[in-house]
């Protein structure tokens, strides 16, 4: 079994603590198996099996406790002591007024550390925070980084069958158990129709699918494009489906709170300031990505883009559009007093492009860490920029 310790290092040390462990992230990416392993991390500790309670409410058996008074009954009634008690509640978004128990649980039971996941919007809405306002932590956790991929699978990293493998059909761990591309397929058309019947219609009462599909595929086709909420209305015009522009953006907030994609929003380098307008958005799997893409092959330079884009807020980067006063940069990477600049393209054989990527830095004059990163093996750095090999970059934790 792979061990996600990129999340593990990062949960470790809210453990014994009474602030509520939020795990957020896509149907399927794993969540589950990471509270797996941190109950197995804790037995190793000696916690007794008694203080662990563990709840998936995807199971059958736990029906009964969907209904929260009865949840809040259950839990209580397993405390029988002062030590600390562990709660692991799996897809708890299954659990109608499920924050009233958690929010119950944390006051009235000192001893007790509880650790929940979800897969939709719920887990992110103004009503979670609210009730639980300042008592919680929220990890997001992510399909597979190529590197976990390559950990899971013991493939040779380098070989590029392996690396489009990845870049096609994406990180969820499930995924890696097929090998026929027909079967990858059916098992993330499973998902993505899981994602929309259950996250999305369930929670926002819309009964629409196929608009859905359709905003989504643009928003696929368009990967790594600036935003215009124009030609998406223009577009689904020609498919005879006019609606508002407050209906669009109501269906893009619900497939960015589904985590299906990624709101990228512009920074204006010379500014310092976040701006509203133009975004883009990437795809939080690519498998994902591949299914609901309308043409036949997204451009490889797109993929390339969005694996860096998901391997950077893997590595719990806040990421941006860059924007200079003539230009963009692809992302700006902010973590802490940390900031690198980064450019993405296929190759640089080519003596036009190896200028537009690395002139695009011209404009910035600041001393921070500047980057291309490409499949080319030979190393282009050039006036202190530095050229990154795209593979090493992924399985290289020194970044």
């Amino acid at each position: 079994m792979l061990i996600r310790e990129t999340y593990l290092s990062k949960i470790r040390g809210f453990y014994d603590s009474n602030l509520v462990k939020i795990l957020v992230g896509i149907r399927r990416c794993g969540k589950s198996v990471i509270l797996g392993q941190i109950i197995e991390e804790l037995k190793k500790k000696k916690v007794k099996e008694d203080h662990i309670i563990e709840i998936n409410f995807e199971f059958i058996e736990y029906e009964e406790l969907r209904n929260y008074k009865k949840l809040n009954s259950y839990i209580k009634q397993q405390i029988k002591d002062k030590n600390i008690y562990y709660v692991f509640l799996d897809e708890i978004q299954n659990v109608d007024g499920f924050e009233k128990v958690v929010n119950s649980l944390r006051a009235s039971v000192p001893n007790i550390s509880i650790f929940i996941t979800g897969s939709n919007s719920k887990m992110l809405s103004d009503e979670l925070s609210t009730v639980l306002s300042g008592r919680y932590v929220l990890f997001h956790i992510f399909p597979l980084s190529y590197k976990e991929y390559i950990l899971l699978t013991e493939k040779d990293p380098y070989d590029m069958n392996v690396f489009w493998d990845y870049a096609n059909w994406g990180g969820l761990p499930n995924r890696c158990e097929f090998n026929n591309p027909t079967d990858i397929k059916n098992y993330l058309y499973s998902v993505y129709d899981s994602i929309i019947l259950r996250d999305i219609v369930k929670r926002l009462n819309l009964q629409d699918v196929l608009l859905f599909d359709k905003i989504l595929q643009y928003l696929i086709d368009t990967i790594g494009r600036e935003f215009s909420a124009e030609n998406v209305l223009k577009y689904l015009e020609k498919e005879y489906r006019k609606i508002s522009s407050e209906t669009l953006y109501t269906y893009i907030d619900a497939l960015c709170k589904a985590l299906i994609i990624n709101k990228v929003y512009r920074y204006d380098v010379h500014g310092k300031s976040v701006l509203k307008t133009l975004n883009k958005y990437y795809a939080t799997d690519l498998g994902i990505a591949q299914i609901k893409n309308n043409n036949t092959d997204i451009k490889k330079y797109i993929l390339l883009e969005n694996i860096v884009y998901n391997e950077l807020i893997t590595r719990g980067y806040e990421v941006y559009i860059g924007k200079t006063k003539h230009g963009e940069v692809d992302f700006i990477a902010k973590k802490e007093k940390e900031t690198k600049y980064i450019q993405v393209t296929y190759t640089l054989l080519d003596e036009k492009v190896i200028e537009r990527e690395f002139g695009a830095f011209k404009e910035i004059t600041d001393n921070y860490p500047k980057y291309v990163i490409s499949l080319d093996k030979e190393n282009y750095s050039q006036n202190n920029i530095k050229h990154l090999n795209l593979i090493d970059f992924l399985i290289n934790d020194d970044f």
